[in-house]
């Protein structure tokens, strides 16, 4: 593997940072203006029409079609333009790269039909709506998949379904204009050939928006969380995405590359924090010194940077097995990441509230969010737990006993 950036990616880098630091970055105190008042930043679509001007559009897709929008990147040349995108949380929907839209548009990709496609997958390509991905559930385990229990019944020529879900991300937003739902349509087939994902859209009658959901008392502005009831939903048997039985493929395809997404992102958040935490402590005394000056808080930031050079280096082999291997041969590298990606950025986030004291817990600063940010990620698409226990199925057993093993001066008795 070179671990140098090729020079595509490099040259996508230097123009992605130019238009991140000319466009982005100056409207990001406007945008959380607007979106603590509840409204949409009003400057967002001229834009998006910007960076799709410049090429700047639909960049972490590297599979799509000669007609539909975008650069094409792999997935390794992307990963550094995402950790860009990743220092604002709302920077990625400037370029139409924003979860979970990415992800639904790799399943529809993969998995649609060519109608299906150019009614659901093309206005997503032009960023013309939003869409959510409906998996969780309140009422079993969801880190356990086979427990969803939303049923999606065959009647003639429809489906009908009924269920609840919850923590759904995208699902609150208004202009999201349909899900993909994940259900059960054969009760007594095997239990990873139970379910089956259909496309369901928002304004079907039977669907409803419960109430917007925040974690850990923050809003999720770029795409809001809802809970949603399914009361005898009727969609059309055409709707389902792949083939019936196969829903857990469908989610798969989807979920590794919004795993890595995720974890690109939350790298270049990562980056943000050291910087904060760098001016922070240049700039306030404490005891009669420059808090910088102190040897707990130089190891502070010297751990974060150990910690965050170790993480881009394992996502950036993982964004290269996806490359090379594709989906079903990167699973094992997708597991590392969601594991130790999360887990870090909750400790450099720690770290850095503890630098800027009160003001790292208040709206004044990206650290509280990111920080929550960390900690739903530990949980979402596959609690730490899940991933452990596959990364730990995938660890070769040695041939040898401790009984004979060569590596030890004595054999025990």
């Amino acid at each position: 593997m070179d671990f140098d950036l090729s020079d595509r990616s490099e040259a996508w880098l230097e123009k992605l940072q130019s238009f991140f630091d000319q466009e982005v970055l100056p409207r990001h105190r406007a945008w959380l203006e607007h979106a603590t008042r509840g409204e949409a930043a009003p400057f967002m679509v001229d834009l998006q029409r910007k960076a799709q001007t410049a090429g700047l559009w639909n960049l972490g897709l590297p599979e799509l079609a000669d007609d539909e929008p975008g650069t094409r990147l792999s997935n390794l040349d992307y990963a550094p333009l995402a950790e860009v995108m990743g220092r604002l949380f709302w920077a990625p929907e400037v370029f139409n790269c924003q979860a979970p839209d990415v992800p639904n548009m790799i399943a529809l990709q993969n998995c649609a039909t060519p109608e299906q496609k150019a009614r659901w997958l093309r206005p997503l390509l032009e960023a013309k709506t939003r869409s959510a991905f409906g998996m969780t559930e309140p009422d079993v385990a969801s880190s356990d998949a086979t427990n969803i229990a939303t049923r999606m019944v065959r009647d003639g020529d429809d489906y009908i379904i009924d269920g609840r879900k919850w923590f759904i991300t995208g699902a609150a937003h208004p202009r999201c204009s349909f899900l993909i739902v994940l259900g059960v349509t054969d009760p007594e087939a095997g239990r990873t050939n139970r379910h089956s994902c259909v496309i369901v859209p928002m304004q079907t009658p039977g669907v409803r928006l419960v109430r917007r959901l925040r974690w850990m008392g923050c809003e999720d502005h770029v795409a809001p969380i809802g809970e949603l009831t399914f009361d005898h939903v009727r969609v059309p048997r055409a709707n389902l995405l792949g083939a019936e039985g196969e829903g857990f493929k469908v989610a798969q395809i989807r979920l590794g590359p919004a795993r890595i997404h995720h974890c690109m992102r939350s790298i270049g958040l990562c980056e943000l924090l050291i910087e904060l935490m760098m001016v922070r402590s240049s700039e306030r005394s404490a005891f009669g010194r420059p808090v910088i000056q102190y040897d707990t808080v130089q190891r502070w930031i010297a751990e974060s940077r150990v910690e965050l050079e170790q993480a881009r280096l394992l996502a950036y082999r993982c964004a290269w097995r996806l490359d090379q291997a594709g989906h079903q041969d990167a699973w094992r590298d997708v597991s590392l990441i969601k594991v130790a990606v999360p887990a870090m950025l909750q400790r450099i986030a720690d770290r850095a509230m503890q630098v800027f004291g009160a003001m790292g817990g208040s709206d004044d600063t990206p650290i509280h969010q990111a920080l929550a940010w960390g900690r739903l990620l530990r949980i979402g698409d596959g609690p730490d737990e899940v991933h452990l226990r596959q990364i730990f199925r995938m660890e070769p057993m040695p041939s040898w006993s401790v009984a004979n093993s060569p590596y030890l001066s004595a054999h025990p008795a």
